[in-house]
This record gives C-alpha cells, structure tokens and sequence, in this order.
C-alpha cells in the first residue's frame, strides 16, 4: 500500500481525463471492460453500463486503502483493536446463540469454532462493522482508478457474475472500502468460491444469516487446508541473534523447524517437526517472535498478514 502521497499523485493524473464526479459512464476504461465481461462471460453490456452510470468514484476509499491498519500500525497497537474485553463478551455470546450450527459445522469441516468465531468478530465485530460503502463504488473506484488496480479489476468483473449468479441488486450491496462483504467480509471471488447456502433456504445469505457466514467461513479454512487439531503457532525465543534476519521475509513456510534450529531459533520441543515461518512482533519495550505453522499460513489467506492472523489467534484462544 501506498502513502497519502500517492493519493494525490492520483488525483493529478486523473485530471488527464474526463470522468463524472458521480458516475462511471464516460470513464475511458469502461467500454473495455464491458466487452471483456461480453467476451468472457456472455454478460448483458446494458446492465453493466446502467449499473456503473450509478456507480460513484469515492475519493475516501482511495484514502482508506493507502493506510489500512496492518501496514501502519505496530503490533502492540494492532492488537489492542481487536483483543478487547468487550469483542471477547460478544464472541462468547455469538458462540453460545450459534451453539448448534458451530456443532453441526466444527464436524463436517474440521475447524475449530473459536477460529471461525474469531474471524467473524474481527472482521466485523459479529455484524456490527459490516462497512457503509456500496460495493459498486468501491469496486468501481479501485478497479478504475487505483493504481494497483488489477485485484480490484478481478473482483468487479467477480461482482457483476456473483449478482448475475445469484440475482443480487448490485446497487443495494455494502461492505468495507476494499468491496469485502457481509459477517465475514468476503470480497466476490470469495463469495463464488466458499459462500455456503447452510440452510438450505436457497440463498447464500452472508449479510443477515449468521448460519450461513459461519459455514462459509469454515469452509474458506477447510479449501485452504486447515488441519485439524494441529499447532498454529508458538512463541519463540533466538539463541542467535543472526535469525532475526529471517524473520518476516515471507508468509510462506519457507523451512522447517528443525531447520530453524540450526538457525538459531530456539523451537518448542513438543511441536513435531514440520514447514514455518518466523515472524517478528514488535512490543511497547521491545520484540517477540513467534514460529508459525500450517495453520497460522492458512489464517493468512483470510487476510495476508502476520499480525491479522495472530490477532485471529490470539482472539480465538480468548474464546475458548
């Protein structure tokens, strides 16, 4: 993510083309996206040029994607967002309302219910924070006019087919300003891929059935491989100092415990030996590290980054 400045680069090179303060009509890139979703999908091109003739550019949205909390916030104030007295009571009350579908769910995928509890209130404070921006002009805006544009790019043309799908107003939908949605902010692709119908009420209701966004939840753990019953990670400390320089080069597994040891990592005994990660906190006073494993990566494809799953992890352990 960028800083404020590339904000306002962005605004200076809009002004290189006409484009409605409040719609998309005449946005140079819109006709080449119609033809692509024609071409690729045999979409409708009228209703993808009435929808986004009411979609509106949101210059707060370009504001809020250059400094999202992971990227700006140390980990001893990221967490404090999220491990909140408060957030713990609601989580419990959620697990304790939901007790029968957590059952029914923690069998059939596999996943801890204090993990999908733990995401759910995250990312949305049990429904309380879904966002308040239209995903149409969340979409529009970033998959127009942000320069790292291409993801966003994906999950309009992913929005158009997920409303087509499943007969969705593309107009009355909300989310965060990254165009993710309902319980579990799931962004469109998501949505396609791991949304589940729980109830079997022939929708797949992720903004007001809580049952179905926690089986989506479980089952977005399940696809990318959670293994049940297995570590997620622990805190370490080095015997050399020299290890720290491995530290947080990537969310991948990139070697295994035994491997770190000779690095200078100071690993649990009790954790058998398999792929990790070393990852780097930073305190009040100081560093933490903490070697994670399978399960802590696959809380990363939720959202890619270290302290988000930690704080997943760490929330969830509150639950339990």
């Amino acid at each position: 993510m960028r800083s404020r400045v590339l904000v306002s680069s962005l605004v200076v090179m809009l002004s290189s083309f006409s484009v409605s303060a409040s719609n998309y009509s005449e946005h140079p890139k819109l006709e080449p996206f119609i033809q692509e979703m024609v071409q690729e999908h045999n979409y409708d091109a009228k209703f993808i040029r009435d929808t986004l003739a009411q979609a509106e550019r949101k210059e707060s949205i370009l504001e809020a994607i250059s400094r999202p909390a992971e990227k700006v916030k140390p980990w001893h104030e990221y967490r404090d967002i999220f491990l909140t007295e408060g957030r713990e009571k609601a989580g419990k009350a959620f697990l304790k309302a939901h007790k029968a579908t957590f059952d029914a769910v923690e069998e059939k995928y596999g996943v801890p219910r204090e993990i999908i509890a733990a995401i759910i209130g995250v990312e949305t404070y049990y429904g309380r924070n879904t966002g308040s921006f239209r995903v149409i002009d969340a979409l529009a805006t970033l998959g127009f006019d942000y320069p790292q544009r291409s993801l966003f790019y994906r999950e309009l043309k992913n929005y158009f087919l997920m409303v087509r799908d499943d007969n969705l107003d593309p107009l009355e939908i909300k989310g965060s300003y990254a165009g993710a949605m309902g319980l579990g902010q799931f962004i469109p692709s998501s949505y396609i891929s791991y949304a589940v119908d729980y109830d079997g009420d022939g929708k797949k209701d992720l903004w007001n059935n809580e049952d179905d966004a926690i089986a989506s939840v479980a089952y977005y753990f399940k696809r990318y491989g959670w293994q049940k019953g297995e570590p997620v990670a622990s805190s370490v400390t080095l015997h050399n100092a020299d290890a720290d320089k491995y530290a947080n080069e990537t969310l991948s597994l990139k070697a295994t415990i035994s491997e770190w040891k000779k690095r200078g990592v100071n690993a649990p005994k009790n954790v058998p030996d398999q792929d990790a990660a070393l990852f780097r906190f930073d305190l009040e006073d100081g560093q933490e590290y903490w070697l994670a494993y399978k399960n802590f990566y696959v809380i990363t494809r939720y959202n890619r980054s270290s302290m988000y799953a930690r704080a997943v992890y760490e929330f969830s352990q509150k639950l339990k």
